[in-house]
């Protein structure tokens, strides 16, 4: 089941716009990023708390954390530090295994309308019979996730439940909200903390939103 509204940080443009110079940031970075919408250390301590809400929601069989690559490798990095401390239903650790999806859909700032996955066909019959957390950057859409989620369906698994450090307020939304969300971010392109745009910003600790240099810089030619 989706996680309530009520549940997610709400983050408005209008309060949640930080300016760059009272942060740390790499300077090849200085004109490229509009404004710092999520500092690195507010980002950590909702990962904290989203890790003691999903352990707790499980018992005691195993789970596979599947990280939804690239976007997606620090949030599920941080995410499984945290739940290997967090208690389940019965209070005991959760027993987990780990699994890598690679899932291209973007050019750009644009949805390109397909979805490749990295994962051969051993390894997507393999989740049969799984509980499976995938663990996603950003739902923006949603059009990709409901594509993955409809694979992956195919392969049977037990369960699939989505986490995602960030769901994108955005009126070309589909409708699909995740089982676990950090943040609710306005309609602008996000970068940082292994957030992209062409591959680049993943080397920035802060979510932040990329200024109109910084597309015409790093877009793709």
């Amino acid at each position: 089941m989706p996680m309530d509204p009520s549940q997610w940080i709400d983050v408005k443009e209008d309060k949640f716009k930080y300016q760059i110079d009272h942060f740390v940031i790499p300077g090849h970075y200085t004109d490229d990023v509009e404004s710092i919408l999520i500092p690195h250390g507010l980002i950590m301590d909702r990962i904290a708390k989203l890790a003691q809400i999903i352990a707790s929601e499980y018992d005691s069989e195993r789970i596979v954390v599947c990280c939804v690559l690239k976007g997606g490798h620090q949030f599920f990095s941080d995410l499984i530090a945290y739940m290997k401390k967090a208690l389940n239903k019965q209070g005991k650790t959760l027993p987990m295994t780990l699994e890598f999806i690679r899932v291209k859909s973007y050019e750009n700032t644009e949805s390109t309308g397909n979805v490749q996955v990295s994962m051969t066909e051993k390894e997507l019959q393999e989740l049969k019979g799984k509980n499976l957390l995938l663990v996603e950057d950003i739902i923006d859409t949603g059009n990709t996730m409901r594509k993955l989620l409809g694979l992956l369906a195919e392969y049977e698994p037990k369960s699939v439940k989505v986490a995602s450090l960030l769901l994108k307020k955005t009126p070309l939304s589909c409708g699909y909200v995740p089982d676990y969300v950090g943040f609710a971010v306005p309609d602008l392109f996000v970068v940082g903390y292994c957030l992209d745009y062409n591959d680049i910003f993943r080397d920035l600790d802060h979510i932040c939103a990329i200024s109109e240099s910084g597309k015409t810089k790093y877009a793709t030619q």
